[in-house]
């Protein structure tokens, strides 16, 4: 008897020792300069963010999250799947069409990062950690704002910075929400200033482009992914991989999470 409940102490003790990492929340932080938001009520509605981030720990990671919903609907989120996993979590919001323009919503999305990269070690971040996703219209803003390197430039930010991208299911040719502004049908395939693949260059940080089944997927989206996967190698990216998943349309995020944390911990390690 004794011996059960010394082993009972011991079990206790250690459970009363352990240091489970605590989390906390911060939500609607603006990340314009203030103003930006003055007399612009839809700015400060939609211009703003949440920061789910590890208590008391030094040089986490942080992962930035762009909702989808075509660049015309959606709301900023933080994934479920992403949390308690010991990194930072920053859920973005952005203007959407037709109240703004495309070019707008990926200003939107750079200005998020840099506000990310200028404040996240007050948190107790590292801005060498910083890896960027999203699904769908966030998956276009991940590599459009980072590709692009002139939307970051605007901040004194160098792109080449970020850590690494893991875009969902992002269309990688101009979006169409760009040609509905213009007129033109989504069956007429563009790439301009507004396509992902436009920006393709060796130097960018490592690239992990996601999909669903090709054949349960948006119109082209596999296709798109896989041109870019191409043309990022025939550039001279060292680092670009894409990943299928077979049995899954566009909605393919549960299991799409797991690849995420996979490569964020492959880059990590590499640091």
């Amino acid at each position: 008897m004794k011996h059960i409940v010394l082993t009972l102490l011991i079990i206790t003790g250690f459970t009363s020792f352990a240091q489970k990492t605590e989390y906390a929340t911060q939500t609607d932080v603006k990340y314009y300069e203030e103003a930006v938001y003055k007399n612009d009520s839809y700015a400060s509605e939609r211009c703003v963010l949440d920061i789910y981030y590890p208590k008391n720990t030094k040089n986490f990671a942080t992962i930035i999250w762009f909702h989808g919903g075509g660049l015309t609907q959606g709301s900023k989120e933080t994934p479920e799947a992403l949390k308690e996993k010991g990194y930072c979590v920053i859920g973005v919001g952005y203007r959407l069409s037709p109240k703004v323009k495309v070019v707008n919503c990926i200003e939107d999305s750079a200005a998020a990062i840099a506000w990310v990269f200028n404040n996240i070690k007050k948190y107790g971040g590292d801005p060498g950690k910083i890896f960027i996703s999203g699904h769908s219209a966030g998956g276009y803003l991940t590599m459009m704002s980072v590709l692009d390197k002139n939307y970051l430039e605007k901040y004194n930010i160098d792109a080449n910075k970020v850590a690494g991208l893991i875009p969902f299911s992002g269309q990688c040719i101009t979006h169409f929400t760009v040609r509905q502004e213009r007129g033109i049908k989504d069956t007429q395939a563009i790439v301009d200033e507004f396509a992902p693949l436009y920006y393709t260059r060796a130097d960018a940080p490592p690239l992990l482009l996601i999909t669903g089944d090709r054949e349960m997927e948006m119109l082209g989206r596999y296709e798109e992914n896989a041109y870019m996967a191409r043309m990022m190698k025939i550039s001279g990216h060292k680092e670009t991989k894409l990943y299928e998943i077979d049995g899954y349309g566009h909605n393919m995020t549960y299991p799409a999470f797991p690849l995420l944390l996979n490569e964020m911990k492959r880059i990590l390690d590499k640091q």
